[in-house]
């Protein structure tokens, strides 16, 4: 490509092994490919460490960074120091009620509550009573609002919303804590994930509780596709991953070359949109190739 070659940093609270993260850097990675840029990604699920990451991309002169702020107080004034250094910033993914505090030009994403709200009108749809919404990254402010939209959506039912927290980075720990809470309180129905590996265990310990809930989920990947095809997951809500990574680093190199990210500073709405038995044949394609 005859463009200038930059460098971009993607600085994300990504924990090792979550396949939601492979999706946003397959995205991220296509659009520096197709922009002749240079990709540097990192990532930690610890906010101070996500903070020194984005420090380090601003010390190595990066032409510009993209961040996700699942706790804006810790990793926003890293980014506005970025913004105040000259260096084209985006955020995507978490963070959305946050990013314009800090400069932050342009944000992909989903407003977290409203698509928590969304499934929580579709339970009450279903007729949902006792919804455990499982929350694997404990003070991650995007998680928190999405059981807090679940609750405002079931209420109208007369359903409720209890908050189960489990350690995302040990699934087999994770699964083990949602089977002791399904064995003890047989009156839960549905169980709600907040990403695809956490809902697949889900699985798994719906079985071993002899439990009759329901699986739905937040965030989807090839495995937890299939999951809804053959009935195992009754649905997903989805917000594009591929999406996210792909149109930050895309707006990054239109910052460089028009001065401009897109947008306009206010968000760029990739979700939420729902997979289930209805489209989830037309989405199992995307799936397989890492899109969606």
């Amino acid at each position: 490509m005859d463009t200038p070659r930059y460098v971009v940093a993607m600085v994300t609270h990504g924990a090792p092994g979550d396949t939601y993260w492979d999706l946003v850097r397959k995205g991220a990675e296509d659009a520096a490919k197709k922009d002749n840029i240079e990709l540097r990604y990192s990532s930690d699920p610890q906010a101070p460490n996500q903070a020194n990451l984005v420090q380090s991309a601003i010390d190595s002169q990066v032409d510009g960074i993209a961040v996700t702020l699942p706790n804006a107080d810790a990793i926003g004034p890293a980014a506005k120091k970025a913004v105040d250094a000259g260096i084209p910033t985006v955020g995507l993914n978490a963070g959305m009620d946050a990013y314009q505090n800090y400069g932050i030009s342009a944000f992909f994403g989903q407003e977290e509550k409203v698509a928590g709200t969304k499934a929580g009108e579709r339970l009450a749809g279903e007729g949902a009573k006792h919804v455990v919404c499982v929350i694997h990254e404990q003070g991650n402010s995007s998680q928190e609002s999405r059981c807090a939209g679940l609750a405002d959506g079931l209420k109208a039912s007369g359903g409720q919303v209890e908050t189960l927290y489990v350690n995302g980075q040990d699934l087999t720990a994770a699964q083990a804590t949602m089977q002791a809470k399904l064995s003890q309180d047989a009156t839960i129905d549905w169980v709600m994930g907040l990403q695809a590996p956490v809902a697949m265990r889900a699985i798994d310990a719906v079985k071993q509780a002899n439990s009759t809930a329901k699986i739905a989920t937040f965030d989807t990947n090839s495995e937890l596709v299939d999951a809804i095809a053959d009935g195992r997951i009754a649905w997903a809500v989805d917000q594009q991953p591929y999406l996210q990574g792909y149109m930050a680093i895309d707006a990054l190199w239109l910052a460089k070359r028009n001065g401009s990210t897109i947008g306009g500073a206010r968000p760029v709405y990739t979700g939420p949109s729902f997979v289930d038995s209805s489209n989830v044949a037309t989405i199992s394609e995307a799936a397989k190739a890492g899109l969606r």
